[in-house]
């Protein structure tokens, strides 16, 4: 049987009915339904909005590259979050983001996983996905975030007129987002120890839109919004709390 840590603080934050969950829509140029669903909730704005990481394919606060790219998205995000409230976990691809912001709770690694409640009263943990990697994962976290060696390569970048980056992006374009990762579950369990104790466990990064219960847990992967334009809203009537809503009809693949 899998024991957890105990808790080291108590949940701080209420999870609203109608919250809006989204994840890995890995907005890029061949991409764009991020774009849609942000100018849909701007018109329909939930009770809360979590983004759940890697809503862009490469999106850096230190980066002028990507900034740049993506400043009507962080305008928009910008603009719901004077309406509703809006949580943003950085993920791997989109990281440093707290100076993009000014309403927008930008949650960074260090500060996931989140502990929180759900309306049913339910302990939850929301992050991304990418807190609890191998060694070589967390030096590279690690690295990759530290502030100098950001600086150093957004200034190759800008000299390069912005190759780098670009070079990422057209990696990127090549993964195939939608993969199914076999043995899935065993995956997971084998690294639940690691979580702080709670009663449900909500994080994206994988893309597998797979849930199971595992000593007394309720584990939750959410979906990639990139594979299937589809999201989550939080609805206590819901067997998993987090019932999962089409954006739409079309999925892309």
């Amino acid at each position: 049987m899998l024991e957890f840590p105990l808790l080291r603080m108590s949940p701080n934050l209420l999870i609203h009915e109608g919250a809006h969950f989204i994840a890995d829509a890995h907005d890029s140029s061949e991409r764009s339904f991020f774009l849609e669903y942000l100018l849909h909730v701007k018109k329909n704005p939930p009770s809360q909005l979590f983004l759940m990481g890697d809503m862009f394919d490469l999106l850096v606060g230190d980066v002028v590259y990507g900034v740049k790219k993506y400043e009507h998205y962080i305008a928009l995000i910008e603009e719901i979050a004077q309406v509703c409230e809006v949580y943003y976990f950085e993920g791997n691809h989109d990281f440093r983001l707290a100076q993009l912001f000014l309403h927008v709770k930008v949650i960074s690694i260090e500060e996931q996983p989140l502990t929180c409640k759900l309306p049913s009263g339910k302990t939850c943990l929301l992050l991304h996905g990418d807190k609890y990697g191998d060694r070589f994962n967390r030096f590279y976290t690690k690295l990759i975030r530290n502030p100098f060696i950001l600086s150093f390569l957004n200034g190759c970048d800008m000299l390069s007129q912005g190759a780098i980056s670009k070079a990422i992006e057209q990696s990127q374009s090549k993964k195939n987002l939608c993969k199914h990762i076999c043995d899935f579950t065993t995956l997971i369990q084998r690294k639940l120890f690691l979580y702080p104790k709670a009663e449900v466990i909500a994080e994206g990064h994988y893309h597998q839109n797979h849930a199971f219960m595992v000593s007394g847990v309720h584990y939750i992967n959410f979906s990639s919004f990139a594979c299937n334009q589809s999201y989550f809203s939080v609805q206590s009537s819901s067997e998993t709390e987090f019932a999962p809503m089409q954006f739409r009809s079309c999925p892309s693949t």
